[in-house]
């Protein structure tokens, strides 16, 4: 799909929680969307311990759940949005990005893996932004692209030797794993899916999806 014509839907990608839309935007091996029954589960937590949180705003504020694949061109569409929502809501509302690598995406789990590596040196948000800000040099195409992202840590001034053994680590990928594994047991099904205090959001608009923000926050 061209970038414009992605740009174009934004709101249709984002907000619009349908399996034929989610199935022409994410691709994913045997048709993706979210489940319209989908809530959250007293076995699974929307987030957990160790998830990643971007903007904390402190206990009893709403939190906000992205599952995310960083080569899902829906994510990347929607990114400038959420980095939107961020800033207008800091310190109202806190979000939180879980990992959802789409298998038929060769390059999502190498991305995820490196981006967990950064995190483990406390830079998950700078590699998170690095793969939006570069997603089109790497996405859709077939070879790893481990040494890229590998370059991207050396630009970022990590640690090579904790970096290389983090991404060799097979327990980066099972943290990377767990999180694809809660979100399909959370009816999560396609990406970029959005919880909001635990609870799936389906919005119709980018109106719709701030009216449900703001009355979380307005609780």
């Amino acid at each position: 799909m061209r970038r414009n014509v992605i740009l174009s839907l934004l709101l249709i990608a984002v907000f619009v929680a349908v399996v034929a839309v989610a199935v022409g935007v994410t691709r994913p091996p045997s048709g993706t969307g979210v489940a319209d029954s989908a809530r959250t589960s007293s076995a699974v937590p929307v987030v957990r311990e160790d998830s990643h949180v971007l903007s904390d705003a402190g206990e009893g504020a709403p939190v906000l759940v992205e599952f995310l694949d960083f080569e899902c061109e829906a994510c990347l569409a929607a990114y400038p949005l959420v980095e939107q929502i961020r800033e207008e809501y800091a310190g109202e509302l806190t979000f939180v990005v879980r990992y959802f690598p789409i298998p038929s995406h060769a390059n999502a789990m190498n991305a995820a893996v490196a981006v967990e590596a950064a995190a483990q040196q406390g830079r998950f948000e700078d590699m998170y932004t690095r793969m939006y800000q570069t997603q089109s040099e790497w996405g859709e195409q077939q070879d790893s692209k481990a040494p890229l992202f590998r370059q991207f840590a050396q630009d970022l001034g990590l640690d090579m030797a904790a970096y290389d053994a983090a991404v060799a680590d097979p327990a980066t990928q099972q943290r990377v794993e767990q999180d694809r594994q809660d979100g399909m047991a959370l009816g999560v099904q396609g990406t970029p899916t959005f919880f909001l205090d635990g609870e799936l959001l389906q919005p119709t608009s980018e109106g719709d999806f701030r009216a449900q923000i703001d009355a979380a926050v307005n609780r």
